[in-house]
């Protein structure tokens, strides 16, 4: 055998055997395998993770939505729990509602009553009638002296007023609506203005409150903007008792406009004023219940009255309440026998 330069000899080359490359060649293959099968299950337990994190945060997100409407629930409970009016069965077959009217509040103060009724549903007739309280009307509350409602409304706010109101005409009043000039505005704009007719001349200012009334004598065809200055107006002979027969022709003509059947396509306008402007115990507002609400109202227009009083002396800006005629009056308009029959 050859022997290399320096002296060494040279190995003899060996030749593989095809078994030991298969071998090497099969064990490549199986770590690949595992390799990739590695790979595979670290994919998969990604995708996996992927799924439960995204389950989870669904499951977060739907225990928070749960959380926030159940949330919602315990105030709607507790705010019809604190608005709870006691109800006498006898009135069980109406729906009466306190709407006041409020102007901008001054000198420092909070807005104050400056219209104040009572709008009682006949819910068999669906006649509407409404009882005008003056805003200068004295109320005894809690045995104190006696107050101002619109005062009341200022110090005490809507629940307050509303268990006066209450105590004065010895009814159930069942809701409230509280809603300021500009609401007004735009739910008079929304049915498309009212026809009035203005039977004398309105000219006043106001500067400091920033009241300017200038609408002519005659047949007008009323905005919102005017027609809260119709409501507004004071001046004239009749003072307060004027102002009230002004409401309630202006709740004529409004009534008369809701029920033209052009108004239900502006019912969506109406709601979403109803949702977002008032302040009410009504805890919906929607197109649905505007329009059923609609359906069972009488053709009839309103019956419309003023609380039985009169102005006091030397302050005609007060209303003396007239107790014995204000609860004949109420019999006469909730008739026991019919609240018993509605029962029934």
């Amino acid at each position: 055998m050859a022997e290399r330069r320096g002296g060494t000899k040279r190995r003899p080359r060996v030749a593989k055997s095809p078994t030991a490359s298969n071998i090497k060649a099969k064990r490549r293959i199986r770590r690949r395998f595992l390799w990739l099968q590695f790979i595979r299950r670290i994919i998969f337990m990604m995708i996996m993770c992927a799924i439960f994190y995204g389950f989870y945060q669904v499951f977060l997100w739907g225990s928070a939505i749960y959380d926030e409407y159940h949330a919602m629930y315990l105030e709607y409970a507790e705010r019809k729990a604190s608005r709870a009016t006691p109800i006498d069965e006898k009135f069980t077959g109406y729906m009466n509602i306190l709407a006041v009217g409020i102007d901008d509040g001054g000198d420092g103060m909070g807005p104050r009553a400056d219209a104040v009724m009572v709008i009682s549903l006949e819910q068999k007739t669906g006649k509407i009638r409404t009882i005008s309280i003056p805003r200068g009307t004295l109320i005894t509350v809690n045995g104190s002296e006696p107050e101002q409602v619109k005062m009341i409304y200022e110090r005490e706010g809507i629940g307050k007023t509303l268990k006066a109101v209450r105590g004065l005409l010895g009814v159930t009043v069942h809701q409230y609506v509280v809603l300021d000039k500009s609401a007004l505005r735009e739910l008079v704009d929304a049915v498309g203005g009212v026809d009035l007719y203005v039977e004398t001349k309105m000219d006043y200012e106001d500067p400091e409150a920033g009241l300017y009334i200038h609408i002519p004598q005659g047949y007008q065809h009323m905005d919102g903007d005017t027609a809260q200055k119709f409501l507004r107006y004071r001046s004239g002979d009749l003072g307060d008792i004027g102002r009230v027969q002004r409401q309630h022709r202006f709740i004529r003509a409004m009534y008369d406009k809701v029920l033209h059947i052009d108004t239900l396509a502006k019912l969506p306008d109406i709601a979403k004023i109803l949702q977002e402007r008032v302040n009410t115990s009504v805890e919906v507002w929607d197109t649905a219940e505007l329009a059923n609400m609609l359906k069972s109202l009488s053709a009839e227009e309103p019956e419309a009255m003023m609380l039985p009083g009169q102005p006091m002396a030397g302050d005609e800006t007060a209303w003396l309440p007239d107790g014995a005629k204000i609860k004949e009056k109420m019999a006469e308009l909730f008739p026991e026998d019919e609240g018993k029959e509605d029962k029934k």
